[in-house]
């Protein structure tokens, strides 16, 4: 089992040094998300000046910038693996995939965590500073260390949905357009760009019944409102998902091997 863990943790140090090897160009397009940011910001300051209120479904204007400053460097940093598995399929590259000692759920996993832990040190550096400039340092308590436990489980059920996603391809080949529905949930209901308190009450409900929390708003909410005991709800609802997606996921990928074994020999 040690060795077994040392295999993946490899796969995820060597992406680590690959992506550092190449930190300009990641700063360079996390310039992206200053663009974004800057128009979330003219937005919510032209509404809460609007409103004439200081908090809005329980955010002042500081925390709802921290909050979109969270959210976006998550999300952006999001490695996009169904279009990795898209391509190896279509390139049928899969089937050397398949053959390398190491389970593929796995080392996909691995290559995932250590490309997304490095892009999103970087949006968090780059919005970061953007939000000391605007309010200073932040109070938060331990909102930060809440983000960053968080996002394990965050980035853990994300890459599980984003993988059933791409081994679609074994069966309709092209994956882009589920991926752009999810994705597209993903700002919306999954709290990427407002915080679910402010969407309306029905659709919160409905919400909490989906993954799509777990991995945005989770994170996001806990770095600026920070709260041990809804902090541990969390996550036990990020591990729940996890182990309802893995099982799909683990019967999906079971049914794909089967196919691509009758249909490639």
């Amino acid at each position: 089992m040690a060795l077994k863990l040392a295999k993946y943790t490899a796969v995820g140090r060597i992406t680590v040094r690959n992506h550092l090897a190449y930190i300009y160009d990641f700063l360079i397009r996390s310039l992206f998300l200053l663009v974004i940011l800057y128009v979330f910001i003219q937005l919510w300051s032209v509404t809460y000046d609007s409103v004439g209120t200081t908090t809005i479904a329980g955010y002042t204007y500081e925390q709802i910038i921290w909050y979109l400053i969270f959210a976006e460097a998550f999300v952006l940093a999001a490695p996009k693996v169904s279009l990795k598995v898209e391509e190896e399929v279509l390139q049928g590259d899969i089937g050397y995939q398949l053959t390398r000692p190491m389970n593929y759920l796995l080392y996909h996993y691995a290559s995932y965590m250590g490309e997304a832990l490095v892009r999103v040190a970087i949006n968090l550096v780059v919005g970061g500073l953007l939000g000391l400039l605007l309010f200073g340092w932040p109070d938060f308590g331990f909102g930060w260390l809440g983000f960053l436990i968080l996002m394990i489980g965050s980035y853990t059920v994300h890459y599980l949905i984003t993988m059933i996603v791409g081994l679609c391809a074994l069966w309709v080949e092209e994956v882009r357009g589920i991926d752009f529905v999810y994705n597209k949930l993903l700002f919306t209901i999954g709290g990427m760009m407002i915080p679910l308190e402010m969407m309306p009450e029905m659709l919160q409900k409905v919400c909490e019944f989906l993954p799509f929390q777990a991995i945005v708003y989770f994170a996001a909410k806990t770095a600026v409102q920070f709260d041990l005991m809804t902090l541990w709800k969390m996550l036990g609802i990020q591990a729940l998902w996890a182990i309802v997606i893995s099982l799909l996921l683990r019967l999906l990928y079971a049914r794909g091997v089967k196919k691509l074994n009758v249909n490639g020999g």
